[in-house]
């Protein structure tokens, strides 16, 4: 039986968060590594979105970058990650875990943490402009997830046929 965490609001969103990488952690483990490294979509002018591989580089990446952006708003001097490829899609599902986990030492390290904010200058400023408090910006880092979920979905559709 599944355990849920018991932290209201922030355990809700640690829950739904680690469901979204299991989901993505579970459809690679029926991805060879040549299905990995395939280009899928070589029209885009995303270079995050041409192979199985790439999308999960840029989801990796983006998941640490959430983060550190919050770290950042309670004023850490913390520098963004790298973009890191790596090598395997075993390396991919424990990057996931890695990510996801870092992700959990943020409400370790504040644990009073307030996920609400109403006064938008005192939202986060994001890199790509956009204002989000704490609990939007998870809420987002969720949702893109799943929608790289689907990305890669219809990538092994296309890979299987």
């Amino acid at each position: 039986m599944k355990q849920y965490r018991d932290q209201g609001a922030v355990g809700a969103l640690l829950d739904e968060y680690e469901k979204a990488l299991t989901e993505v952690i579970t459809i690679l483990s029926n991805v060879n590594n040549q299905k990995l490294f395939t280009i899928v979509d070589d029209k885009t002018k995303d270079p995050d979105c041409r192979s199985i591989q790439t999308i999960l580089t840029h989801v990796i990446r983006a998941g640490y970058c959430y983060v550190i952006e919050i770290r950042k708003s309670l004023g850490e001097q913390i520098d963004f990650v790298e973009r890191k490829t790596l090598n395997s899609v075993k390396e991919y599902q424990t990057g996931l875990q890695e990510m996801f986990m870092y992700n959990v030492q943020l409400f370790e390290d504040y644990p009073d943490l307030h996920l609400e904010e109403k006064d938008p200058d005192k939202k986060i400023v994001v890199t790509w402009g956009q204002r989000y408090n704490i609990e939007q910006l998870l809420e987002h880092a969720i949702v893109h997830i799943l929608r790289h979920r689907r990305q890669i979905e219809r990538f092994l559709i296309q890979l299987n046929t």
